[in-house]
């Protein structure tokens, strides 16, 4: 079973305490970005793919605070110096994912980290429909075949949502008409067959492979 390395950025000002965190993360094998301000933070969190945060919330320009209210897309472990309480409760329900107040011990930094990298995981399984090498990313609205990308518009997108759905049986024209009226006004039988026509050739693109098979009369399927 092939592993995947996970990026975390490390955005920590003081410099000690930043070579501990990466110290302790490299030997796990995680791959480590380094940020010192919340700036540079940002600047890494528009080029690269990062899996988890561990932000510090006292740092030069940019606070830790304003990096949490920015990015919602990542899980972020605050790591910092502030203990009280009402510190705590801010950060978690402004979007941070879990707090670890400084001195802290290896052995539940790491715990942390992989309980967030789990959730993760977890929560992107759930966003996404799979079909042999088909993959629908839910939230992006966005089909990757052989890790390819095809941007799909909204009707393309909910047809080929149900079809996933229902992989194991053929969709009635009727059935698809009512399921995809919910996410598309777009929605007549002689539209359904343009959008699967310009599906056919945007998969094509990438494969000679056919997905989506007629079943004449009844509706489609995949195959």
């Amino acid at each position: 079973m092939i592993s995947i390395v996970k990026n975390i950025l490390v955005v920590e000002d003081d410099t000690d305490i930043h070579n501990i965190i990466k110290e302790i993360l490299q030997k796990e094998n995680y791959k480590i970005f380094d940020a010192y301000s919340g700036t540079e933070a940002l600047m890494i969190l528009e080029k690269e793919n990062i899996n988890l945060i561990l932000l510090d919330l006292m740092l030069p320009g940019l606070s830790g605070e304003e990096i949490i209210k920015r990015e919602k897309n990542i899980p972020i472990i605050v790591i910092s110096a502030k203990t009280s309480t009402e510190d705590k409760v801010n950060v978690l329900l402004e979007g941070a994912n879990d707090y670890i107040t400084k001195p802290f011990k290896a052995e539940e930094l790491l715990a942390r980290v992989k309980v967030q990298l789990r959730i993760a995981v977890n929560e992107n399984k759930q966003n996404q429909l799979k079909f042999k090498d088909m993959l629908l990313e839910q939230d992006g609205k966005t089909l990757y075949i052989k890790n390819q990308k095809i941007y799909l518009t909204k009707t393309e997108y909910a047809i080929l949502k149900q079809l996933l759905l229902n992989s194991n049986k053929v969709v009635t024209k009727t059935k698809l008409l009512e399921l995809i009226s919910l996410d598309t006004m777009d929605c007549d039988e002689n539209s359904i067959k343009v959008h699967i026509s310009n599906l056919r050739k945007k998969i094509r693109q990438i494969t000679d492979k056919e997905y989506i098979e007629a079943v004449w009369g009844i509706g489609y399927k995949l195959v």
